[in-house]
């Protein structure tokens, strides 16, 4: 049966250009195929109310308007792309009923269980959802060098412009799982990682992150505020969101690998 796994990971974001902001958190991620059955513990719930759980709306379209896995497939349909034999999402789970993912991951394996695409589906704090489709040429298997490149198309944070591209990369593996995302541009960008071990979620660990990381990504929510009044008092500008161009499409194709 579908195994749920726990990232009990760190996240880093390093500002890059002339105000420098720098910070490293521990959260609480969850990796499963969201297309399968699976055991959960008994705190733990799929597309069902509890002290955590998952929700397929919350992923594949709008935020809270979303089809999950079902929305995946139909845009590779569109985009002519092979379908997967399995897709794992990475992504953090609801706690309390909130959810917020400011990026969460589908991994897209192969018949021969290799991984050949990753969605990354950005959400940012004005409610605006937009995924990239990153792979190799000819969608050759992505290895944890590879290095895979998206020009930006959606303001997700006010204090850094519309523009440069984003440097993916990926590494899934049995016992861990680890995403880098370099974004450049002429005159600044950052670094942000997550990286963290797979372990089975269990209610001990579902308990431990509650005792340790109270209120999940509501606390993720309440840490962007912080981190964003800090840039604010560094005199870092700030750009209003309704400045902002929305893209066209839900889900945009890599520049180059």
């Amino acid at each position: 049966m579908n195994r749920i796994d726990h990232i009990a990971g760190q996240t880093y974001h390093g500002r890059k250009g002339a105000i420098e902001n720098a910070f490293r958190y521990s959260v609480d991620y969850i990796l499963f195929d969201p297309e399968k059955k699976a055991a959960t513990p008994r705190l733990f719930s799929l597309n069902g109310a509890n002290i955590t759980n998952w929700r397929d709306r919350d992923h594949g379209g709008a935020p809270g308007k979303g089809r999950g896995a079902a929305w995946l497939r139909e845009q590779f349909d569109a985009l002519g792309v092979m379908q997967p034999a399995h897709i794992m999402l990475l992504t953090q789970p609801r706690v309390l009923g909130h959810v917020f993912n400011p990026v969460s991951f589908w991994f897209c394996f192969d018949d021969c269980d290799n991984l050949y695409s990753v969605v990354a589906e950005v959400t940012n704090t004005y409610g605006t959802r937009h995924s990239y489709l990153c792979h190799n040429a000819n969608f050759a298997p992505i290895q944890p060098t590879d290095r895979i490149v998206a020009d930006k198309l959606m303001h997700v944070s006010p204090f850094q412009k519309i523009e440069g591209f984003y440097t993916f990369r990926f590494d899934c593996r049995a016992d861990r799982v680890g995403v880098w995302i370099d974004y450049g541009r002429k005159s600044g960008g950052l670094i942000a990682t997550l990286t963290g071990p797979r372990a089975p979620l269990t209610d001990r660990a579902i308990l431990w992150s509650l005792v340790r990381r109270p209120f999940g990504a509501r606390r993720a929510f309440t840490l962007i505020v912080w981190q964003a009044l800090k840039l604010k008092l560094k005199k870092a500008q700030f750009r209003p969101f309704r400045t902002a161009p929305v893209p066209d499409h839900p889900i945009s194709r890599i520049r180059k690998s």
